[in-house]
């Protein structure tokens, strides 16, 4: 199972993104950097797993979060809420499958992408 599997990056920060580049090397990733463009590659390519920054610029991280789990083309995408907030209970609430806090632990995030991906 290991790096099997794409996955949609939504971070507005270019240092983080190239955190999660090294990190899940393994994987196809795709980068987007606002919650328009990131709504807009969810539909089109239907990635295996979403990593969502909640402070993205265009449309918050929680409200695509939001929008994803209420279209039928994406609402059964995994989403990842990796985020600097403590905000695991926000996270639930708009339907994120998975909650991590920053920083980057390469591990437990590792664990969480291959488990989400797994379902």
């Amino acid at each position: 199972m290991k790096g099997e599997g794409s996955v949609l990056i939504i971070e507005r920060d270019a240092f983080m993104r190239q955190l999660l580049q090294e990190t899940l090397a393994d994987f196809r990733l795709y980068f987007a950097e606002d919650g328009y463009s990131g709504l807009e590659m969810a539909r089109r390519m239907r990635p295996d797993l979403i990593i969502l920054e909640p402070l993205i610029p265009k449309v918050d991280g929680f409200q695509l979060c939001l929008l994803l789990k209420r279209d039928p083309e994406t609402r059964d995408i995994p989403v990842l809420m990796f985020t600097i907030l403590s905000a695991k209970e926000r996270a639930e609430q708009v339907g994120a499958d998975g909650f991590l806090m920053k920083p980057l632990n390469k591990r437990e995030l590792l664990a969480k992408v291959e488990e989400l991906i797994r379902r």
